[in-house]
């Protein structure tokens, strides 16, 4: 399985926090599983940060690399997909995942319940 970790899960994950549910902790750590982080995540990440709304390492970039995670670029086909997409959600990055998780034949990996009436492959996190 080929799994897309949204922005929370992604610290979630980094952080070993507790509210990472059991089934979306072992999806991440099979390595049978290619885990990928989009570039809107990592976007979306440092605004936060330079907002003063999110607190990460200065090394966050060197904790991140020593992941065994893929790295998923934004395409034009990305960003073309979003087209088709109803208006379930406002949020352009979330909006941005779903587009990714189509595009790309993906599950994604979150909490964001509002997801799911995108009909995508989804993990609960």
């Amino acid at each position: 399985m080929s799994l897309l970790l949204d922005t929370h899960v992604l610290l979630w994950w980094l952080d070993d926090h507790p509210t990472l549910s059991r089934k979306a902790r072992a999806a991440i750590a099979d390595g049978e599983n290619l885990v990928f982080i989009s570039a809107v995540v990592i976007w979306e990440i440092r605004i936060k940060q330079a907002l003063g709304k999110l607190a990460i390492p200065q090394n966050f970039q060197k904790v991140l690399n020593a992941q065994s995670f893929e790295m998923l670029d934004i395409t034009v086909e990305h960003a073309h997909a979003i087209k088709d997409l109803p208006a379930h959600h406002r949020d352009p990055f979330d909006r941005m995942l779903v587009a990714q998780t189509k595009v790309e034949h993906l599950t994604l990996v979150t909490r964001d319940i509002c997801l799911k009436k995108y009909k995508i492959p989804l993990i609960e996190a």
